[in-house]
């Protein structure tokens, strides 16, 4: 990872911080698929969209859950790269979509979390690809419609089962997060992965692999 592309992250994962403590606003779990904004709007959901584009580049100005030009433009740029009517309106097409492929904050702390407490000893490309696994299943249609059913789903992650979800996690598994998040996935498609010395159930080593990095195998 080149020192240009860390600081660029470093200083990504410090306006989201920033933002999401000095907004004023209370950031809903999920804003409601069904809730219609538009220039004018403001609401804590206006806020959750902000952040949402915020992470994937598309919003640069600071979250301020007010429905403005610039939160406008930042629809319509994210409308139109996902085939989406541009019209800068956010209704339930643009919310389903924004959920899919994006985040707000307190699914970007779990999928953070998770990212730690599963692959805090891997190198940082091996953290991306534990957050890609997690992106790649919220896309794929398979699973729950939401990070934080994917990441308690019975049995999906072993340090959820055995508690180290819970550690703190440092600021690269947040840069790890958000990069997964947008897009990019060492594990070419993955939608499991484990650790070949310790795995011993015979389902896992039948799915085709896609790579191995570090101490993980990927498979579909």
């Amino acid at each position: 990872m080149t020192l240009i592309k860390k600081l660029i992250l470093v200083t990504l994962f410090s306006v989201i911080a920033v933002g999401t403590t000095t907004s004023g606003l209370s950031e809903p779990a999920y804003a409601a698929s069904s809730t219609v904004l538009k220039q004018g709007s403001v609401s804590g959901d206006v806020w959750d969209l902000q952040f949402r584009l915020k992470v994937l580049g598309y919003y640069t100005k600071p979250l301020d859950g007010i429905y403005g030009s610039a939160t406008a433009a930042a629809v319509r740029n994210f409308q139109q790269v996902y085939g989406l009517t541009a019209d800068g309106y956010t209704g339930t097409d643009t919310w389903n979509a924004l959920r899919k492929y994006t985040v707000n904050q307190a699914d970007l702390d779990i999928l953070a979390k998770i990212i730690y407490s599963e692959a805090r000893g891997e190198s940082y490309t091996g953290q991306v690809a534990v957050g890609a696994v997690v992106m790649n299943r919220l896309q794929s249609g398979s699973f729950p419609n939401n990070i934080h059913d994917i990441v308690f789903q019975p049995g999906a992650f072993t340090a959820v089962s055995d508690g180290q979800y819970w550690l703190t996690p440092d600021s690269a598994a947040y840069m790890a997060a958000q990069d997964a998040v947008r897009g990019w996935d060492p594990t070419y498609g993955a939608l499991y992965y484990f650790n070949p010395a310790t795995a011993t159930s015979s389902w896992i080593w039948s799915r085709p692999q896609t790579v191995q990095i570090g101490n993980h195998i990927f498979a579909k």
